[in-house]
C-alpha cells in the first residue's frame, strides 16, 4: 500500500524516514507541506487519521511557535487555521496508510507502522 508523507525538506528526521521508506522498497508519495500547505479540511482530515487533537501536531520547539503563539491559549479550530497558514508549525514527518496515520519519529515507530 502506499504510503503519503507529510514532508518538510528542511528537516532532518522527514528527510531520515523518506530514505528508511526509499532502502526498505516502500512505495511513498510526499507532499511537500510548505510548497504545497495542507487547507483546514485537509488539516481536520489527518487529525481524524491520528486520531489525536491539534496539540499533538504543533511543533512547540520551533522558533516561531515560541516566539509568536507558545504564551497563547486558542481554541482547536483556532490552530488549524494557524497551522494551515504556518506549515512550518506542524509537527513531520506524518506518514499516512489508508484510514491511519502517525508522527514519523521516533524512526522505530515507522517501521513497525510499514509492517502493520
Amino acid at each position: 500500500m502506499m504510503v503519503k508523507v507529510l514532508h518538510n525538506g528542511n528537516c532532518s528526521k522527514s528527510n531520515a524516514v523518506l530514505e528508511y521508506l526509499d532502502e526498505n522498497g516502500v512505495p511513498f508519495e510526499i507532499i511537500n507541506i510548505v510548497e504545497d500547505p495542507l487547507s483546514i479540511l485537509e488539516i481536520k482530515t489527518v487529525l481524524k487519521k491520528l486520531n489525536q487533537s491539534v496539540f499533538h501536531m504543533i511543533r512547540k520547539t520551533d522558533k516561531l511557535y515560541t516566539e509568536q503563539y507558545a504564551d497563547k491559549n486558542y481554541s482547536e479550530e483556532e490552530w488549524i487555521k494557524i497551522l494551515s497558514e504556518n506549515p512550518s508549525l506542524i509537527q513531520r514527518p506524518i506518514l499516512i496508510k489508508g484510514s491511519v496515520a502517525m508522527l514519523g519519529r521516533p524512526i522505530e515507530n515507522v517501521k513497525f507502522f510499514i509492517e502493520k
